[in-house]
Parts: structure tokens; C-alpha cells; sequence
């Protein structure tokens, strides 16, 4: 009784819920927690996707949607974080079944008996990782938001939840342990299991990169290129109607942190070189010694020793806008 109490409580808490989700959080409180590890995993993901960009997945006001602002414009770092966090909600509960940290589900019940694949039969055994279950509750809870509405943004944002929850299913790979004389594999039992999210993270950011343009149809019900020379989209590709801004300074309008502060490359000539991030703006150099571990050697048995060195490196960072193009902007 405590128990289900405490989740009404937590649930009602939540801000930014709707009214389904609100439901199915009371309903599997422990499915929420997973979700919650989800969540922390594809912001570490998406912040390493993007950690030699100006825009660098970094959180605005820190609020409910966790990423602010930066989703109020239908740009193409909005399809990429309703895409990936998808993932993430997909990614975590699926791996909480295989663990058994679910009273509801547990390894993937279809995964019985015998089968084949290119290299002849095996027996299904150990643990698959039951990935219908974990798209299914995604797809339940974070489609559920969307469908309240029924405007071009819900749109967006559901075909690119599609597109998140389908990428780990991409990635399933077959395992096997063999059987047999002196571990011949005469016998096999194999498992499907999910790979590392890093995996899918590259993969949508791939997709990030080929994002396309679109508008919405006459009756509503679907997409048109925005540009005639593209192609249409797939159910895989990332779609976004609104350009991004360049995030070069603060305007919490667009969802841009700025790049004032960031740390560049003096010598890069891609995203994270100082002209680029630094919008050409400039940046300051701080001399900054730091302390490394060198010259380790290995100690039979069983050691490594190091010295500790030091070294004194330059560190770039760029400059802040000035005041008149600062208030340009605000």
C-alpha cells in the first residue's frame, strides 16, 4: 500500500508529465526508475555526439524537458534528441528485463527451441534481451505526449521516436556458446543481445547529419520535402521543418547556450577548431600545468609503477561577445 502511494506521489510530481504517462507511471513505478537511468545514459550519449560543436547538448535551464528551450524550434538537434532519447527509454527498460529488474517482463519469451542462421542450426538458450517489450512501454509512454496533439510538431516528434526506438533494435546481435568436443562447435546455444548504446548513438548521429527538411502535406497527415531537389524520407530518416540557429551566442529564444568560455582547438580546422566554435569572436590562451602519470613500468609480479609528470599546455578558450552584439541578441 506504501508502495503504491509513494509512486502516486513521485508520479504526481513529475512535472511535464501527461495524463497517460502520469497513469503508467503509478501503474510501474520500477519501470520508471529504469527510465530515469535511461535518461542519463543518452545525455551522456548525445553530449558525446556533439562535444566538438557549438551546439554541444548542453542543458538550458535544466527544467523538466531537460533540455530547455532548444526543443521549442523544430530544428534538427530536436529530431536528433527525441530520436535518441527514445533510444535511451527503449535501450534501459529492455536491459532492466534481462537483468530481472522487472516484476513485468523478463528475457524474450519467443526465444525458444531451435533455429538457424548462415553457419547452420542452434538451440535458443541463456538470456535474449526481450526488445519488443522495451519499444512496446517506450512507445506507450513517450508517443503519449504527442498524441495529445495533433499538429505538425507531434507529427515530428513521433516519426522521429520511431526512428530512435528502431535504432536499437538495428543493433541486435546474435551470440553463441559452443558445445562439443574440446569446444567444437558442433552444438551451438545462442542469445540475441542489444550492443553497446554507443552503437546507436552513431548510428542517429549519422542520421542527425543526413537530417531532411520537410513540410507538412495538404491534409496534414504526412511530410513533403521542403526542397524539391531531395529526396522523400524514409521511416529511418530524421526529419525537422525549422533551420537551426547557429548557436553561436546566448539567445534563450532559439534554445543557444553560446559558445563564450568553450574550450577549442588552435589547430583544428573542423568543428572544434577556435575559428569555428569561436564564431570568429577570438579567444583567450591560459598557460596551465598539469600533472600526468608517465614512464609506468611493469613490477613482476603483479605492479605498475609510475612517475608523475608534468607538463604545461595552453588552453584555448573563446571570447565573449561583445556588448552591442551581445544585446543584439537577448
Amino acid at each position: 500500500y506504501i508502495g503504491a502511494l509513494g509512486a502516486r506521489v513521485i508520479c504526481d510530481n513529475i512535472p511535464g508529465l501527461v495524463n497517460k504517462q502520469r497513469q503508467l507511471c503509478q501503474r510501474y513505478p520500477d519501470i520508471m526508475q529504469s527510465v530515469g537511468e535511461g535518461a542519463k545514459e543518452w545525455i551522456r550519449e548525445c553530449q558525446h555526439q556533439f562535444r566538438h560543436h557549438r551546439w554541444n547538448c548542453s542543458t538550458l535551464d535544466r527544467d523538466h524537458t531537460v533540455f530547455g528551450r532548444v526543443m521549442l524550434r523544430s530544428s534538427r538537434e530536436a529530431a536528433f534528441v527525441y530520436a535518441i532519447s527514445s533510444a535511451g527509454v527503449v535501450y534501459a527498460i529492455t536491459r532492466a528485463c534481462s537483468q530481472g529488474d522487472l516484476k513485468v517482463c523478463s528475457c524474450d519469451p519467443l526465444k525458444r527451441g531451435r533455429s538457424k542462421d548462415e553457419r547452420g542450426e542452434f538451440d535458443w538458450g541463456g538470456c535474449s534481451d526481450n526488445i519488443n517489450y522495451g519499444i512496446r512501454f517506450a512507445k506507450a509512454f513517450v508517443d503519449a505526449k504527442e498524441k495529445k496533439v495533433k499538429d505538425a510538431r507531434a507529427l515530428m516528434n513521433l516519426h522521429n521516436n520511431r526512428c530512435g526506438r528502431m535504432a536499437v533494435k538495428r543493433f541486435l546481435k546474435l551470440e553463441c556458446k559452443c558445445h562439443g568436443v574440446s569446444g567444437s562447435c558442433t552444438l551451438r546455444t545462442c542469445w540475441l543481445a542489444m550492443s553497446d548504446f554507443r552503437k546507436t548513438g552513431d548510428y542517429l548521429r549519422k542520421k542527425y547529419n543526413g537530417a531532411i527538411q520537410v513540410t507538412m502535406n495538404q491534409d496534414g497527415t504526412g511530410f513533403t520535402v521542403a526542397n524539391k531537389n531531395f529526396r522523400k524520407p524514409t521511416k529511418t530518416d530524421l526529419v525537422y521543418f525549422e533551420n537551426s540557429p547557429d548557436y553561436c551566442v546566448m539567445d534563450k529564444s532559439a534554445g543557444s547556450l553560446g559558445t563564450a568560455g568553450r574550450v577549442c582547438s588552435k589547430v583544428s580546422r573542423g568543428t572544434d577548431g577556435c575559428e569555428v566554435m569561436c564564431c570568429g569572436r577570438g579567444y583567450d590562451t591560459t598557460r596551465v600545468t598539469r600533472v600526468t602519470k608517465c614512464e609506468c613500468k611493469f613490477h613482476w609480479c603483479c605492479a605498475v609503477r609510475c612517475k608523475e609528470c608534468q607538463d604545461t599546455v595552453d588552453v584555448h578558450t573563446c571570447k565573449a561577445p561583445k556588448r552591442a552584439e551581445w544585446l543584439d541578441q537577448t
